[in-house]
């Protein structure tokens, strides 16, 4: 783990997401906390993840998400060789849409 990501603020942020108990607490607390911009990338991002993960190529993720080249192979890299983090979301999202059917 990176320097940055093992100090104590970072233990306060990711408990503070943690304790977040529905869908509506986060949307409030993300909006208080991050800038649109930093949403909206971070929305991007996960609409790529989940896009790459159905299978879909870059020029298709492009054309459906407006993402850059660069922020596509970067989602790509962290879910083959990231912290697991997608990996974990992912399902669980895709049980929710099943759920949802």
């Amino acid at each position: 783990m990176s320097k940055f990501l093992d100090k104590p603020a970072s233990d306060t942020l990711y408990r503070a997401i943690v304790l977040l108990q529905t869908e509506e607490e986060c949307r409030n607390f993300l909006q208080d906390l991050c800038t649109v911009s930093e949403l909206k990338a971070m929305e991007q991002r996960m609409e790529v993840a989940m896009l790459l993960d159905d299978g879909l190529i870059y020029s298709d993720i492009l054309e459906r998400t407006g993402a850059s080249s660069a922020t596509i192979s970067r989602v790509n890299r962290c879910l083959h060789y990231g912290a697991e983090g997608y990996h974990t979301v992912i399902p669980r999202l895709k049980g929710e849409k099943e759920k949802e059917s």
